[in-house]
């Protein structure tokens, strides 16, 4: 696959309209095409439910008040169950014996999924509330158009830090995997448990493209990693806030909404975006196409996107919302932090993972043996 690099959080921008088209009997049409799944044969009524939904979604990372709202609105009951990575979501769904309707992949598992067909084509007639969007997400490189997702949330992946045990620091993948720096800011790291993120930070701190699929270059990251064991505490993708809150690190590798959320305007607590550069993320809703309940699943994902469940989500997860329509209802403390939603200049820093093809075993194998 030809490998694509973005520099900036915006995508080329389209109208909303055209989005909508992307569903419905055009993309019915278009079954078979190129291996792709189709939209629901019959179409779905917007509010229509056709059974209970299976959610599964990465833990913490949706408000229960919201589904709480949404299963006495429409009488249904759902179920979530929770994972630490795109990879073992991908995993698991491919695996088969696990029935789940809607999933919340990141932005280049999307692709791949895409690719295995996988993914339901969006009914967008029976999704009215995508006219919220903005329209920086309405056509990302993985999903050109949104055919088969919709975004949720989107972030940054950086440090946090412990500023009472660090003291004042750079803003640098040093502080996981220079031994002296490390050392020197308490010799407590946590990464996370994630193949492409935590091969994307050692990528980063050797000044490489964090989609490279060099061998040469990804082995040279996997061997950041493993220099780096004697002072990581643990590799976790659920717990890295509470090991840091807890005393037990004083610098973890992970998600700013998550961070800054348990944070709690502590100011003894701080969230970096290095400054060689870090992961900028769009996570996404999708419907998987064995889904039992695929009316109930579109009419999920446009309860999520009403402007004001949007604001409530983003309001209790602190991660950046992709939805135009809420930002009247965010809470200033949030919509004006920068460490949320980045200026300019920083964005021009980040960088979206992408599918790397069968490179993406390589990721996985090459830090699986550096982390142990």
């Amino acid at each position: 696959m030809k490998l694509r690099r973005m520099r900036m959080m915006a995508v080329p921008t389209a109208l909303v309209l055209v989005v909508a088209a992307c569903g419905g009997d055009d993309a019915a049409d278009d079954d078979g095409a190129d291996g792709e799944a189709a939209a629901p044969e019959a179409g779905c009524e917007v509010g229509e439910v056709d059974g209970d939904l299976s959610f599964y979604n990465w833990s913490e990372y949706m408000d229960p008040d919201l589904i709480a709202a949404f299963e006495a609105e429409y009488d249904v009951t759902v179920t979530e169950d929770f994972y630490p990575s795109n990879e073992e979501l991908f995993a698991r769904v491919e695996a088969g014996g696990a029935q789940y309707d809607v999933i919340v992949p990141s932005d280049y598992m999307v692709d791949i999924m895409i690719q295995e067909s996988l993914l339901m084509a969006l009914d967008f007639d029976a999704i009215p509330n995508a006219a919220n969007i903005a329209d920086d997400f309405t056509s990302p490189p993985y999903d050109p158009g949104l055919e088969f997702s919709v975004p949720y949330q989107w972030g940054t992946t950086g440090i946090g830090v412990d500023l009472s045990v660090t003291g004042e620091v750079e803003a640098s993948w040093a502080l996981m995997f220079d031994e002296a720096t490390a050392t020197a800011a308490g010799g407590r790291v946590s990464l996370l448990d994630d193949p492409r993120e935590t091969m994307a930070a050692a990528l980063y701190w050797l000044g490489h493209d964090p989609n490279t699929t060099d061998e040469e270059q990804l082995q040279e990251a996997a061997d950041v990693i493993s220099s780096a064991r004697p002072w990581t505490t643990a590799f976790t993708s659920d717990q890295y806030s509470d090991l840091l809150l807890g005393g037990e690190t004083a610098v973890a590798h992970g998600y700013s909404g998550n961070f800054l959320d348990n944070f709690g305007g502590d100011e003894n607590y701080a969230y970096l975006i290095p400054e060689e550069g870090a992961t900028i993320w769009t996570d996404n809703l999708a419907v998987l196409t064995d889904t039992d309940a695929p009316c109930t699943a579109h009419t999920f994902i446009d309860f999520i996107l009403d402007a004001e469940n949007g604001a409530q989500l983003t309001n209790w997860t602190f991660y950046a919302s992709p939805n135009a329509a809420a930002e009247e209802f965010i809470l200033p403390e949030i919509i004006d932090n920068p460490a949320i939603y980045p200026d300019h200049e920083m964005m021009a820093n980040l960088f979206f993972l992408e599918d790397t093809g069968d490179a993406e075993i390589l990721f996985t194998d090459l830090f699986t043996q550096a982390k142990s």
